[in-house]
């Protein structure tokens, strides 16, 4: 049976577990697995499911909490117990944000209410506890609510949070009003069936950093990696600081789009996109063992097969400092595109290229 951590919280452009337990074949149990890319951290719950070290970092919030919650779980009883005084010590709520135009057309005023209490009051980045109910939280957070009772919100995509203005517009075109939810009954109702399933035999450790920086914020691991499974942000695709708005303002982000900033997970230009990910090897590469393999999975509208074989290769060599020996390549078709299922006549990212390097 599936483990039911792995689906605590939609994210956009995945890992399939199958691919992560697949590579796995090339340590022993005890290696340790990183992922510097690790969005919602199946790279590294599928390694710790197998008796493997895992660690690894992003830079969106929601990743890391995503990804620590499922790698450094509470017991249920610590987490039953934490939505039991969260509930009882609710406070009122400030007027003025309550005031605000979208989060009134999304939540039912009760709804929200709860919801607002617990963006103020989890500590995810401190409690362990608090990190599993914001990963829980945040797969609620928005969603298809006219199909399942599960979700906190008026009607949305459950992978990523459409814009205000737009969403407001919609709502009101289409007629469609905010369920009134119990946030923290969902909450009991989630803990329940994700508990169903054990927690990692191992734990792992997630944090929020640059892929640059991998082998300064985790000085302690280096010359210990074994393999490196990951996928780098794919090329002009997706902006998770946009796609994923409404949750990072959950964890204590801006309630708005970010506007104006430039990110390194969308990246337009190859030739940028390319520079990035040799910083980025180049910051892993204290971490890796003298046998080390990578497993790197690529996308992009403007990739093709060829092209983008040479220019890893290249980025590995230069950013490692060091000769890679190219052991397999893969092209598989992506079905059922995410950007398609509500982006609707978007071409999105048709393929995917998969990379097993060694270093040599």
């Amino acid at each position: 049976m599936r483990h039911r951590f792995h689906a605590i919280c939609p994210y956009f452009a995945m890992f399939p577990e199958e691919f992560v337990r697949k590579q796995l074949f090339w340590t022993e149990p005890g290696d340790l697995i990183f992922d510097p890319f690790c969005g919602r951290g199946t790279t590294i719950f599928e390694s710790l499911l197998n008796y493997r070290k895992a660690a690894g970092c992003d830079t969106n919030p929601v990743a890391v909490c995503v990804s620590n919650a499922k790698s450094d779980p509470p017991t249920r009883a610590e987490a039953l117990s934490r939505i039991e005084w969260l509930e009882s010590n609710i406070t009122k709520v400030d007027d003025s944000e309550m005031d605000d135009e979208f989060l009134r057309a999304c939540y039912h005023p009760r709804t929200l209410e709860q919801v607002l209490h617990l963006r103020r009051s989890l500590r995810w980045r401190e409690r362990r506890d608090d990190c599993f109910l914001a990963a829980m939280a945040l797969g609620a957070l928005h969603g298809e609510s006219h199909r399942s009772q599960r979700y906190f919100s008026n009607r949305m995509p459950r992978t990523i949070s459409t814009k205000p203005a737009y969403s407001i517009q919609w709502w009101q075109r289409n007629g469609y009003v905010a369920p009134e939810r119990d946030v923290f009954k969902i909450l009991r109702e989630m803990l329940d069936y994700r508990m169903a399933s054990p927690a990692p035999p191992i734990r792992g450790n997630v944090i929020e950093a640059d892929a640059r920086k991998a082998s300064m914020v985790f000085p302690h691991l280096r010359g210990q990696v074994k393999l490196v499974i990951c996928s780098p942000p794919y090329v002009d695709t997706t902006n998770y600081l946009e796609d994923q708005w409404l949750r990072l303002w959950f964890l204590g982000g801006p309630p708005e789009t970010p506007k104006g900033r430039k990110t390194d997970d969308r990246h337009r230009n190859l030739s940028d996109y390319w520079t990035f990910l040799t910083e980025a090897w180049a910051g892993l590469r204290d971490l890796l063992a003298e046998d080390a393999r990578l497993i790197i999975r690529i996308g992009g509208r403007k990739l093709d097969r060829t092209s983008s074989q040479m220019a890893l290769e290249r980025s590995l060599d230069v950013g490692l400092s060091a000769c890679v020996k190219l052991l397999e390549s893969r092209e598989s078709r992506i079905r059922g595109s995410q950007s398609r299922a509500f982006r609707p006549g978007s071409e999105g990212c048709q393929v995917e290229f998969d990379y097993h390097f060694a270093l040599s």
